[in-house]
């Protein structure tokens, strides 16, 4: 049933996987091969050069990701950035074991060529290259399955591949999603391994016995080239993509991403790249910004205090207003007619220890703070309207705070490893695991009204979206986006689906 409903995006998404490994596995051998046979000329470089490239494969992944967002020319979102951070990660096992390959062979098979009068490119080529081949494949080896890994991040900023099925099953709690991604990713780092080593072995044993081909070896090379070649011709054999919707990276936003990008297909002639999952508020912010996504859903408070940088107020008219000329004006981005519901940050806690302790607010929750242990995701921990002024206005002294995805927080609340979550108003868990939401009676938080942004020039581009997408204003009510949340996280229904019934049930 899973590979029935999946087969066919689990091949494009593996289409996609495989184009980045490969185009960032060739750029890293044209430049890392080079650099190692230079290092070899010149041993007194050899310290700093391999210590940059080891410094570079020390630095977690998701941020240099993040760090090439803002990057102009190689950085935003899409397959450039990530091609680009596939191809740093690369370099050190294809350098160094270019540069210890030649190395490692005996200075009297050099000093040999030598007194043959070959010049120094002749005995690179024809001795040092041949002889070292199995080293540097090997180093080819570990860069390709570091690849297949670290690509799956890649859909964290709209790269595509197998990631997307991971941070789906992570944002929705979906185990079959997560191996949907994780296992043809491994299936593939196994088999370029297995290819590679075959191929490795031969080259051994070519050399050894003075160039005899092993037409087995060929075979299997043939094969894996074919499917390979297959894969990404089925990927690009999908319709050409007209218009990208994002979204950030939970149930919420998935489902507001898909609706959107529904909804346009259903009454437009344009076709949709579903870019989901694109991490926190600033990559999608930045990606929209810098017309790389033609649009998403944002939250009125989150604009106003994130990027407004402007002190949380709770009336809800105003804050729309003053986004909607900030982003007109400044930013040069079209805020749309809010969709009707709000989503605001709830701090919620279990509902035995609601009873135990006799607490219903926030302010009545700050005493028995030092006793609790809390979960948050990323962005709420240094966001202006997030915990930094909640702990404040609350006097808020948490035991210990842990860091996690949202897709995580209500698994952890659930199994007792945190007692208070910053989560979703609108979300679909909350009754279903006997959770309460917390008073915020100081009003801190400002109002989140869901509302589409849209890049500007895409809208001149294709005017027919401002209408299509203000037909969306006021339809969706508090109770609809929390069932949705709902089906889509409880009972594990196809995002696609869920969203499709509700339109069909709109007359949308």
């Amino acid at each position: 049933m899973f590979l029935f409903q999946y087969g066919t995006e689990i091949i494009v998404h593996s289409g996609e996987h495989l184009i980045l490994v490969i185009i960032s596995l060739a750029i890293a051998i044209s430049i890392g091969l080079p650099v190692g046979i230079f290092i070899t000329r010149q041993p007194k470089l050899a310290a700093p050069i391999l210590g940059l490239a080891n410094a570079i494969q020390t630095i977690p992944s998701l941020a240099i990701f993040g760090f090439l967002i803002s990057v102009p020319f190689l950085g935003g979102i899409g397959k450039t950035p990530a091609i680009f951070a596939l191809t740093l990660y690369a370099l050190l096992p294809i350098i160094r074991n270019t540069y210890i390959g030649i190395n490692s062979i005996s200075p009297a098979i050099k000093e040999a060529g030598i007194g043959m009068g070959m010049t120094d490119q002749q005995l690179l080529l024809q001795v040092e290259i041949p002889l070292a081949l199995p080293v540097i494949l090997a180093g080819v080896r570990v860069a390709t399955v570091i690849s297949v890994g670290i690509a799956t991040i890649a859909a964290a900023v709209g790269g595509g591949g197998l990631g997307v099925f991971i941070f789906r099953g992570i944002s929705t709690v979906n185990n079959e999603l997560i191996l949907a991604g994780a296992v043809p990713a491994a299936v593939i780092a196994l088999s370029a391994d297995f290819g590679l080593g075959l191929l490795e072995k031969n080259l051994t044993k070519q050399i050894a016995n003075q160039g005899k081909f092993n037409q087995q070896i060929g075979i299997v090379l043939g094969i894996i080239t074919l499917i390979i070649a297959g894969l990404i011709a089925f990927n690009y054999q999908q319709a050409p993509a007209k218009i990208i919707i994002g979204s950030k990276n939970f149930t919420e936003q998935v489902i507001l991403g898909e609706l959107l990008a529904q909804h346009i297909e259903n009454h437009t002639k344009l076709k949709v790249d579903r870019r989901f999952n694109l991490g926190g508020t600033f990559i999608a912010h930045e990606a929209v910004k810098a017309g790389k996504i033609a649009g998403y859903v944002e939250y009125t408070g989150t604009s106003f205090t994130t990027v407004l940088k402007e002190k949380p107020i709770s009336n809800p008219q105003i804050v729309y207003e003053k986004v909607k000329e900030y982003y007109d004006q400044k930013l040069k981005l079209a805020v749309m007619k809010p969709l009707g519901f709000e989503n605001t940050f709830a701090m919620i806690i279990r509902e035995e220890d609601a009873k135990k302790w006799q607490i219903k607010s926030l302010s009545e929750a700050g005493k028995y703070s030092p006793q609790m242990k809390a979960g948050f995701g990323y962005e709420f921990l240094e966001r202006e309207d997030g915990y930094p002024g909640l702990s404040k206005t609350y006097n808020l002294k948490f035991a210990n705070i842990k860091q996690m995805e949202l897709g995580l927080m209500y698994q952890a609340l659930k199994e007792k490893q945190v007692d208070f979550i910053a989560a979703n108003s609108t979300d679909g868990l909350i009754p279903v695991l006997n959770l309460v939401i917390l008073e915020d009676d100081k009003k801190y938080f400002p109002p989140y009204q869901a509302i589409p942004i849209f890049n500007q020039e895409i809208l001149q581009k294709y005017p027919e979206l401002t209408d299509t997408i203000n037909q969306l204003g006021g339809k969706i009510s508090t109770t609809e986006i929390q069932k949705m949340n709902y089906q889509v996280d409880n009972q594990s229904q196809p995002v696609e689906k869920v969203v499709s019934e509700w339109l069909k049930s709109q007359k949308l």
